[in-house]
């Protein structure tokens, strides 16, 4: 497979948040056949970079939605690296484990800065996950809603904030945990 159609690939689906059809395919590969593009989709499909949905219609494989990872980068003191091809993955594949039970939620606040939680983030978190003690977890306590580190010790239970300016809460009334947060996820730009 000539890296150059699956670029072309990639950056149509990019563009256009879809697959092309034969026809476009025809075009960015400069091909004047449909047949020429649907040997190079059957190589497309051998490879993993695209996959038919169960009607026969051609979606993204993980190494088309994929980013590339190209190494690894210390964040300590500066030292030589060389940048290669080690694997491609989605944010999908990397952060969520439980796909149906997964969602997503704006941050506001910062009661959670210490753990790296900033306002503007979106968390990622997983409905019906039983919390261990240090999970971070969004719940609804006393009929107000929170983000904060599960502890229990015994049969008490407590939120900690990740913030020195906020109190620790204690439930009295009701605590429902609606998800242990799996992810956190921040733009810079």
């Amino acid at each position: 497979m000539k890296d150059s159609h699956r670029t072309k690939l990639s950056r149509f689906y990019w563009a256009h948040n879809r697959m092309p059809s034969f026809s476009e395919m025809a075009g960015l590969f400069g091909f004047a056949s449909k047949n020429a593009v649907s040997k190079v989709v059957n190589r497309l499909v051998e490879e993993g970079i695209v996959q038919k949905d169960k009607t026969g219609r051609l979606i993204p494989g993980a190494s088309l939605k994929g980013l590339a990872i190209r190494g690894t980068v210390g964040a300590s003191f500066p030292s030589p690296a060389e940048e290669e091809l080690v694997d491609v993955i989605t944010l999908d594949e990397y952060l969520i484990h439980n796909h149906e039970a997964t969602f997503m939620l704006n941050v506001s606040g910062d009661s959670m800065i210490d753990a790296g939680i900033h306002p503007g983030d979106i968390v990622l978190l997983e409905r019906g996950k039983t919390p261990k003690h240090g999970d971070i977890v969004v719940a609804q306590v006393d009929h107000a809603w929170t983000m904060k580190y599960y502890e229990k010790k015994g049969k008490q239970v407590r939120l900690v904030p990740a913030n020195k300016a906020y109190p620790m809460i204690f439930p009295k009334e009701e605590l429902t945990i609606t998800g242990v947060v799996v992810g956190v996820v921040r733009r810079y730009v």
